[in-house]
C-alpha cells in the first residue's frame, strides 16, 4: 500500500516542524511539502498533488478557506483537513462548506489528527466532536448585507443613530430599520452585544 502523501499548510514555523515530527515517525504517511500561508499552500498543492492537506484557518496573505476552495477546484483528488485554535465557528463552517472533509480543533490529540488523516484520504470525512460543539454553541454569523456592515461599523465607533444617518446622507428611521435588522441577524439585545459579536466573528474590527 502507497504512502499518504501529506502537505502541511501553516503560517507558524514551529507548529509546520512540529507537525513534521509527528508525521514523520507514522508509518504509511509521508510529508511531500509545508507552505506558510494560503497562496503557497494552493501552488504547492498544484505543484505536489498531495492526497491530504493539513490547512490551518487563519494565515496571511490568502487564509484557510480561500486556500481551500481554490484547491478543491485545481485539485479535487487532494482532500484537506482544516485545523484551527481560532474561537469561533464562522471560518471553520465556511472552510467545510468550500469543500473541507475534515475539520479538528489544535488541541486534538495527536491520535485523532492521525486518524482524520486515514480516513479523509480513503474518502471519508472527521468533523471533531469539539468542532461539532462549536459551531453547535456558536452558530455563524448570518450575512449583513454591505450598508448593514457600515452601520455596524459606525456603531462600533459610538456614532448614535443620528450622527449615522447624517455619515450616509439617509433618513434617521432608515438608520433606526438597519440597526433593528443587525440586532436581529446578530442575535442582540442591544447595540453593544451587537458590535460584541460582530468583532468577535471579525465581521468589524474597530
Amino acid at each position: 500500500m502507497k504512502n499518504i502523501r501529506v502537505l502541511i499548510a501553516d503560517d507558524h514555523a514551529i507548529v509546520r516542524h512540529g507537525l513534521c515530527a509527528l508525521l514523520g515517525t507514522e508509518r504509511g504517511i509521508e510529508v511531500v511539502g509545508e507552505a506558510k500561508d494560503g497562496n503557497e499552500a494552493v501552488a504547492r498543492t498544484k505543484q505536489l498533488a498531495p492526497d491530504v492537506v493539513i490547512m490551518d484557518i487563519v494565515m496571511p496573505r490568502k487564509d484557510g478557506v480561500e486556500a481551500t476552495e481554490e484547491i478543491r477546484a485545481a485539485v479535487p483528488s487532494a482532500k484537506i483537513v482544516v485545523l484551527t485554535s481560532f474561537g469561533t465557528s464562522d471560518k471553520i463552517s465556511r472552510a467545510i462548506e468550500a469543500g473541507a472533509t475534515g475539520a479538528l480543533m489544535k488541541t486534538a490529540e495527536d491520535r485523532e489528527l492521525l486518524s482524520a488523516i486515514r480516513t479523509v484520504a480513503s474518502g471519508g470525512r472527521v468533523i471533531s466532536p469539539a468542532v461539532r460543539k462549536l459551531i453547535s454553541t456558536d452558530p455563524p454569523a448570518p450575512e449583513l448585507t454591505p450598508r448593514q456592515l457600515e452601520i455596524l461599523q459606525a456603531m462600533a465607533r459610538g456614532l448614535t443613530n443620528k450622527d449615522i444617518a447624517k455619515m450616509f446622507s439617509i433618513r434617521t428611521d432608515g438608520v433606526n430599520e438597519h440597526v433593528l435588522a443587525i440586532l436581529a441577524k446578530l442575535g442582540a439585545a442591544n447595540r453593544t452585544e451587537a458590535v460584541a459579536t460582530a468583532i468577535r466573528k471579525q465581521l468589524i474590527r474597530l
